[in-house]
């Protein structure tokens, strides 16, 4: 691939969305014959009723390649035509190579440039920040972003604070050149990190701070977090991220047609909502059947929402993301397939 400035302004255009999940469902009541809970108890804390797992043998990758096939089908595009395949994720395949560089090996975008994006549950924001940032200044002409991560064989199934959170899924977008003069594109993003809460959500070994051994405990490779402060973060930043935003942009908030957060909690979803005084009947939400799936959790939302024409083309989108690091991302797009029949009702 080569990349360089064109010389032509063009707009960035959210052309289509896809996603997968795995075929096993795991009930709340199934994880009651793991630990001490209830489906009652993680229901009224969390929303959240089942979510998928991968299969032993199932890697991000193919999940990763089940959703971007989806995607650039629906948008007419071969995947010789990418120039950037993006990868958020935090549960490579790999440590290197990247799961993107497999990935775009294995749809056929040769030469692509590719990538894995580690912003945890913000980094599809993350991705379709860099995604219309390569558009806009003329530097690719087509973006693949697909977030696929298996938080679900990342989780100690004797922790129950964490255990019934998460899930595994691949979702994701390609972004691509409009015309600027008749595409709505991307109105702006709204993106930030917090490292002092670093700690709060993490998995301790594993990397270059703490390689795993033969000594090292199961729990100190898998998710910790410190619900309590986490809430608290993302209660905070669900608001403030899109508020700040739109006084950015001089937007009200009746403006957006849709939003679709990052899927991680009910509650915190229900008190945005409240405070941002965005009427419900504009909020889409799947959390209670997916769990938190991380960075596959807004498109997969996005195209649940296409399919059931939730989100119609030409729709202004409100996209929120928060997760560790602590990662936050906001961005307001509009819908623009490049057909209506691209955008299945």
């Amino acid at each position: 691939m080569i990349a360089a400035r064109n010389g032509k302004r063009q707009s960035a255009r959210l052309v289509s969305v896809g996603s997968y999940v795995p075929e096993r469902v795991v009930t709340n009541a199934e994880l009651a014959r793991i630990v001490d809970t209830t489906d009652e108890w993680i229901v009224t804390r969390t929303g959240i009723r089942e979510r998928r797992f991968a299969a032993p043998d199932e890697a991000a990758s193919d999940m990763a390649l089940i959703a971007a096939e989806e995607i650039m089908a629906q948008a007419g595009v071969a995947p010789s035509e990418l120039d950037f395949v993006i990868v958020p994720t935090s549960t490579p395949d790999h440590f290197f190579p990247s799961t993107a560089a497999i990935l775009a090996e294995r749809i056929g975008a040769r030469g692509a440039a590719a990538y894995d994006l580690s912003a945890a549950c913000a980094g599809f924001v993350y991705g379709l920040s860099q995604a219309a940032a390569l558009v806009e200044s003329g530097l690719a002409g087509h973006v693949l972003v697909v977030g696929s991560d298996q938080l679900g064989k990342m989780q100690d199934m004797t922790d129950r604070s964490t255990c019934i959170l998460f899930g595994d899924a691949a979702g994701g977008a390609l972004i691509s050149a409009g015309d600027e003069s008749t595409t709505g594109g991307f109105l702006g993003f709204e993106i930030g990190a917090d490292g002092s809460g670093a700690d709060l959500l993490t998995i301790p070994a594993g990397g270059s701070r703490q390689p795993i051994t033969a000594e090292t405990p199961r729990a100190e490779a898998c998710i910790q977090m410190n619900g309590r402060e986490v809430f608290k973060f993302a209660t905070r930043v669900m608001i403030d991220s899109p508020l700040r935003l739109l006084e950015r942009l001089e937007m009200s908030i009746d403006e957006i047609d849709l939003l679709i957060a990052h899927q991680a909690n009910s509650r915190i979803i229900e008190h945005a909502v409240k405070r941002l005084g965005i009427a419900p009947e504009k909020v889409f939400n799947n959390l209670e059947r997916y769990g938190n799936t991380s960075a596959a959790s807004i498109p997969l939302a996005m195209k649940e929402a296409r399919d059931l024409g939730r989100m119609r083309p030409g729709d202004l989108l409100l996209l929120v993301g928060f997760g560790g690091g602590l990662t936050w991302g906001t961005t307001i797009v509009r819908y623009e397939p490049v057909s209506p029949e691209a955008a299945p009702a």
